[in-house]
């Protein structure tokens, strides 16, 4: 029996063409999205006789192969007793700059539509029509060739040639991830309590093709409690990719760790881990033009050979993996991780790659989103992350300084920027604030954004090198694109300052874009230790009413924690008045006990101040203290500190919601205490107090939406660092005299809420069996 390769027109005529070099000035001007309002513009103008979205499909035989060549085309017309195939692409190039053969891989993938309609209608020859449609203007520019049967069975053949190496490698691989999945042992040698319950619910939701949120505690194995399940329903057909979403780095080591394990087991899967550009980028400034960067250079006339030896010989793609292949066949390294991660069977990357609508893999066709299970790792942080993916603003120095830059070189770029620049004077003039709330668009703005982007391109289709020009046309283009999706969750803020004018679009509420993005995929689960309460991460993340939901309890003995509580203000007016306590509960901990300490609070001007006074104590004790903006080196070495069997104790200075108060594993000794200090409420900014006011108008209170639950969360991820096995023990001090409201208290997740109140916190003795 011969070997059967299903393949879609597209990705089969992408591999085949793809030639030349990167170029990202124009990555959203020169991708022809296939937009479907704009095709269906053109479908109108079709005949009565003309059929639109018309799917073909064929076996066809090459060597001991059979592909199976689906797609579907978007017109068939009827011209003079003969067929034309039409092709339809849009974009925002100007339409003057496209030429007949601009775009061989349009040609390629109308050809293969052309191939099947000739043998299916029994035809001699047949004609391909390639049908442009400029996205603003709405101008329409066309392109006919005629191909006679023998032409395209020799196109068709070429094709074929072309990507049957890499189609060998896909069936054999797949071949291997199924049989290996089936026979894949969870890679411990038992379940910890909680665990099983875990992956059944996750393997429950994939294979019923559902959503799954789940609340599963820190330190459970959440990682590959999640993984585990979805490789194994691989194994039995449901699904064939896994996209694996974090926020942080060392969250993504985790899953690298765990698929290691699994292979280890015997497991014979793909799996890649995305680096974002600015960190793997060879050359010192990320432009991806090929007369700068030799990786950019030729890239797509190398990448076949080079993506088909990275995949033939490496299972776990990391960093240094890729960096190694990019290096061996002069490919970008960013780019060549991306056109991996359409091949691989699990992606392992931040959340933008799935849910920004700017940075998102826009290449996973619809038949492979349906083969796909996202798995959304700590997804309490996706609610503020999609708040900034779905927003966009401008500025109006930006748009001044062009002008000023193109008044005497090009007039249409000098009088689209004027343009927008006077509409925010004529903003600032209508402002009765500093700050004013829109509940809308002015459609006045888009025209002129528009018209902006139209000169720009032209503009960087000639030069392309003023970095200027090119960040004020991204910048124009996400807002365009932001606009787009502005609803009843968004608002729109003008800023009027002293010398700048800020307008925003700001999505308070993510829900509804989240639930969009994704749509189309096998399942999603959005699991965390802190989805506390529910409901609200529920609301913020999109839940339908055909949603699963799962909470796992704490597998760890209650009495190997000790959790306090210091009835201390600490609100920003108060702050002075208890520093003193505040520093004796911190002295008194460290020496009654030896040990590692993180002590963590709610901003860095806090922190720095009580670390300040901590010094002047000349306690004996190591310490250290996160600072803002710090490199990968000096978070290792922050965390590396962290030893046991250490000769003087360490206090760790840390911040609520930074990159030390969520996903690392400080186990046994290297850490015996974790003071938390304030509610982790977020900053009273305008924004925030914005967000507070639509909430409360849509029916929610706003005040916990906007702040307690948010805050909340930062403390259970910070205290929740204590405790990661079923050995560890420490002490958990609270200090906040809210700690003793009910709407706090609630919170706390169950096996913290017997806590003790401390009187006195120089008189403070804690559980010498429990870190103290």
């Amino acid at each position: 029996m011969p070997e059967i390769v299903k393949v879609s027109v597209r990705p089969l005529v992408e591999y085949a063409y793809r030639s030349g070099s990167i170029d990202a000035r124009f990555r959203t001007a020169t991708t022809m999205s296939e937009g479907t309002k704009l095709h269906q513009f053109i479908q109108k103008t079709y005949g009565e006789d003309d059929l639109k979205e018309v799917p073909f499909e064929m076996n066809y035989h090459y060597g001991d192969l059979v592909y199976h060549i689906e797609g579907r085309c978007d017109g068939l017309l009827i011209r003079e007793n003969t067929y034309v195939v039409d092709e339809i692409k849009s974009t925002s190039l100007p339409l003057e700059d496209l030429k007949e053969d601009s775009y061989s891989v349009h040609w390629a993938q109308a050809k293969c539509y052309a191939y099947m309609a000739a043998v299916k209608y029994d035809q001699k020859s047949i004609s391909v029509q390639l049908t442009y449609i400029q996205s603003d203007t709405k101008e329409i520019r066309r392109f006919t060739k005629s191909f006679t049967l023998d032409e395209l069975f020799q196109f068709i053949e070429e094709v074929v040639r072309i990507y049957t190496p890499f189609a060998k490698w896909k069936n054999d691989h797949f071949q291997q991830v199924i049989e290996s999945s089936k026979e894949l042992a969870f890679p411990f040698d038992s379940y910890r309590n909680g665990q099983r319950k875990l992956a059944g619910s996750v393997y429950k939701s994939v294979q019923e093709g559902t959503t799954l949120f789940a609340t599963a505690p820190t330190g459970i194995g959440k990682t590959i409690s999640t993984l585990f399940p979805t490789i194994k329903a691989i194994g039995e057909g449901y699904g064939k990719k896994i996209f694996y979403l974090t926020a942080k780095t060392i969250t993504r080591e985790t899953a690298q760790e765990a698929f290691k394990m699994m292979e280890e087991k015997g497991l014979r899967a793909s799996s890649i881990t995305i680096t974002a550009k600015e960190k793997i980028c060879f050359k010192e400034k990320t432009i991806c033009q090929k007369d700068y960067c030799e990786y950019a250079d030729g890239y797509y006339d190398r990448v076949n050979e080079g993506l088909l030896d990275l995949l033939k010989n490496e299972t776990r793609i990391t960093r240094d993996v890729l960096e190694t292949y990019a290096h061996k066949h002069r490919l970008c390294p960013f780019e060549l991780s991306l056109d991996a991660a359409y091949v691989v069977d699990a992606v392992i990357c931040d959340y933008n790659y799935i849910f920004d609508p700017r940075v998102s893999l826009k290449r996973l066709i619809e038949e492979q989103r349906k083969q796909t299970t996202v798995l959304v790792d700590e997804a309490h942080n996706l609610v503020d992350r999609a708040r900034g993916m779905y927003s966009a603003e401008l500025q109006k120095s930006v748009f001044l300084q062009v002008k000023r830059s193109y008044q005497s070189s090009n007039k249409e770029i000098a009088d689209a920027a004027s343009a927008i620049n006077k509409f925010f004077i004529e903003l600032k003039k209508t402002a009765d604030s500093d700050f004013t709330v829109l509940n809308e668009i002015d459609e006045e703005l888009l025209v002129h954004l528009n018209t902006f982007v139209s000169a720009s391109e032209k503009e960087l289709l000639l030069q392309g090198n003023d970095e200027e020009l090119l960040d004020a046309y991204f910048l124009c283009h996400n807002f365009i694109r932001i606009a787009k999706l502005y609803d009843d969750h968004f608002f729109t803020l003008v800023h009027v300052g002293k010398s700048e004018i800020t307008l925003k679009l700001f999505c308070f509420d993510p829900s509804n874009q989240l639930s969009k993005m994704r749509n189309g995929f096998l399942s999603t689960v959005f699991f965390s230790a802190t989805f506390s309460p529910l409901s609200y991460y529920q609301n913020m993340l999109g839940w339908q009413d055909e949603n699963y939901k799962v909470s796992i309890p704490s597998p760890f003995p209650r009495e190997n924690t000790s959790v306090y509580v210091l009835p201390l203000s600490t609100k920003y007016r108060d702050r002075e008045k208890t520093m003193k306590p505040l520093v004796d509960l911190l002295e008194k901990v460290l020496k009654d006990k030896k040990g590692n300490y993180l002590f963590f609070f709610p901003s860095y001007g806090y922190m720095e101040r009580v670390y300040d006074e901590f010094m002047l104590r000349g306690i004996t004790t190591d310490t250290i203290i996160q600072h803002q903006r710090m490199t990968e080196l000096e978070r290792e070495e922050f965390l590396e500190m962290f030893t046991s069997n250490r000769s003087k104790s360490l206090a760790g200075f840390a911040v609520l919601g930074g990159i030390f108060s969520e996903g690392i594993d400080l186990k046994g000794d290297r850490l015996n205490g974790v003071v938390v200090v304030g509610v982790g409420l977020p900053n009273f900014d305008t924004e925030r107090k914005l967000m507070k006011e639509r909430f409360d108008l849509d029916g929610k209170n706003g005040f916990e939406y906007t702040y307690v639950y948010p805050g909340m969360n930062r403390v259970q991820q910070a205290g929740g660092r204590l405790i990661r096995t079923e050995s560890d023990k420490g002490i958990l001090i609270l200090v906040d005299s809210r700690y003793l409201e009910g709407r706090y208290r609630h919170l706390l997740p169950e096996e913290w809420k017997d806590y003790t109140v401390i009187e006195h916190a120089d008189r403070f003795v804690g559980d010498p069996q429990k870190g103290m």
